[in-house]
Formats: C-alpha cells, sequence, structure tokens
C-alpha cells in the first residue's frame, strides 16, 4: 500500500500526473471514497496527463463517459446509481477491460467483477485535508521513490 497526504488541489493534480505515465492499456482502476474526497476531481487530471482534451465530469447519471481524444480510450464510469449486480453485467465491463483504461468510480457493488490486477484508490477527507492510499501499483513506489 502507498499513502500520499492531498493537502491541497495542486497535490492531487501533481499525484494524478505521477500515476498518469505508468498506466497503460487495459488498466483498471477502481476509485473508492465518501462524496467530495476528490475521486472526480483526481480522474479530471489523470485524463487531462493522459492526453484527453474534452471535459471530464461525473458519469454519475448516464454511469459510463467515453473519452477517446487521448493517447487511448478512457472509459470512466460511476456504480452509484447501481443497485445489482446483473445491472453492472448489462454494462459490459469484459468488452471494455482491454479496449483502454477504466477507471470506476464507486465500484463496490461490482468488486466480484473486477480483475485482480484492478488498481485500487481508497480517497478519504476528514475535513483537514485528504489522502489517497494506493493497493495494486507497486510500480508507483519504486519509480517515484514515495
Amino acid at each position: 500500500m502507498i499513502e500520499r497526504k492531498l493537502a491541497t488541489k495542486e497535490d492531487s493534480i501533481a499525484f494524478a500526473y505521477e500515476i498518469a505515465p505508468l498506466l497503460k492499456k487495459g488498466d483498471i482502476l477502481a476509485l473508492y471514497g465518501k462524496l467530495g474526497a476528490g475521486k472526480t476531481f483526481f480522474t479530471q487530471y489523470l485524463c487531462k496527463k493522459l492526453g484527453v482534451n474534452e471535459y471530464v465530469n461525473s458519469p454519475s447519471y448516464v454511469l459510463m463517459n467515453e473519452y477517446l481524444s487521448g493517447d487511448f480510450p478512457i472509459f470512466h464510469l460511476d456504480l452509484y446509481r447501481i443497485k445489482s449486480e446483473e445491472e453492472v453485467l448489462e454494462l459490459g465491463l469484459y468488452e471494455i477491460f482491454d479496449s483502454g483504461i477504466t477507471i470506476i468510480e464507486w465500484p463496490e457493488i461490482g468488486e466480484d467483477f473486477l480483475p485482480e490486477k484492478t488498481i485500487s484508490l481508497k480517497f478519504f477527507y476528514d475535513g483537514d485535508g485528504r489522502r489517497v492510499e494506493v493497493y495494486g501499483l507497486d510500480s508507483f513506489k519504486v519509480k517515484t521513490g514515495i
């Protein structure tokens, strides 16, 4: 596990910019955290660093946004409103996993369908500041020295 304090917006942006070059086609990121913890903000800057020139927003109501203007396709999902595992399967996750990078906010309902190689980012906000715990991205520790 890697932990990083995100005291400012600039810290969150820098964190996204550090992770982006380590990602490759087929990577899956599961973003955990309460409302306001920084999941979508992180995703906006991660996508920007990956070459997306479109506006990146939360897919809460459409369930999935697809960004094709970057280095490779990015699929940004939000499973908050999904009520059953059957609904998760109907999204066709297995068809997109290898096609680009998949970013899933509120992944809890779909955890059983995520591959073992999934990178989990757990965002926390306690009123005094934010922090993130990263699981499954060991190369990040080696490459950045944190």
